[in-house]
């Protein structure tokens, strides 16, 4: 019981920091910065990379695309660099799925770690930071709709799995995650999207009904990658900043994962409309 209560303390904290920065445009920036930073420092322990050259990599992404995105939007060649951020991340996270379902390790974890903390953690910040500010316009309410389908998913998958689940979805990574547990996440999530959709006024139905698709299958995966990460690691949560819940990382797998693809679809959708 009192752990439960320390876990359900430690989570409201979490998403009052959050919805309460939401609405102020410097406050997001500056907790987004934070979660960035200490989700780095988590990270870089888990694959054992002792550097400073990620943490100074995360900065300059940052400063420079909230540079071109919020404080000089006309400045020539912004539009082409975010574009070219996308298809390396997207890229990195395709090699990422691949390597979750086909290697018994991920390279990554071993090699090559910077691509990892640049394009699988670092510009998972710089596409939130790029959603709330979707057509150059100050929009937290995407951002949080974002959020909060990742809340209904990951609840419902884990009230569903643990209610009804029998077949695993993923015994060798995560031996708790079931196929049932997953699909109740999806069903749940888009059902969340028709009051999203309608409460904060932004996109369409399709379109947030598109977005938790996108969130609770890239989602997931983005938490089964973190999870295949730790089992690398020989722990169990990335950290204990987060009594209850382990570390930042754990709690913000499913969005740093998703935002790239996120984003992709906000791109798709403005040239469409």
């Amino acid at each position: 019981m009192k752990e439960l209560l320390i876990r359900a303390i430690s989570g409201a904290i979490y998403v009052m920091l959050l919805i309460g920065s939401l609405y102020a445009q410097e406050a997001l920036i500056a907790l987004l910065a934070i979660f960035g930073v200490l989700s780095l420092i988590e990270f870089s322990n888990l694959i054992k990379l002792k550097s400073y050259i990620q943490y100074i990599i995360f900065i300059l992404l940052y400063v420079g695309f909230l540079y071109v995105s919020l404080w000089n939007k006309n400045l020539a060649g912004s539009d082409e660099a975010t574009q070219i951020l996308l298809v390396i991340t997207i890229f990195v996270n395709l090699i990422l799925i691949k390597d979750l379902f086909t290697s018994n390790k991920i390279p990554l974890f071993e090699s090559k770690r910077y691509f990892a903390t640049t394009f699988y953690l670092s510009s998972g910040f710089v596409f939130m930071l790029l959603i709330a500010n979707y057509q150059n316009n100050f929009s937290p309410s995407l951002l949080l709709g974002a959020f909060i389908l990742v809340w209904v998913n990951d609840s419902a998958a884990y009230f569903v799995g643990k209610n009804f689940g029998k077949q695993k979805l993923f015994p060798s990574v995560s031996p708790k995650k079931t196929v049932e547990g997953f699909l109740g996440g999806l069903f749940f999530a888009c059902i969340s999207s028709y009051f999203i959709a309608t409460y904060t006024e932004t996109l369409g139905f399709t379109s947030w009904l598109i977005l938790a698709i996108i969130v609770s299958v890239f989602g997931t995966l983005g938490d089964l990658i973190e999870s295949k990460f730790k089992r690398q690691a020989g722990v169990k949560d990335s950290g204990v900043i987060m009594p209850g819940h382990g570390g930042l990382l754990d709690r913000l797998d499913s969005i740093i994962f998703a935002s790239p693809f996120i984003y992709l679809f906000l791109r798709i959708l403005s040239y469409v409309s």
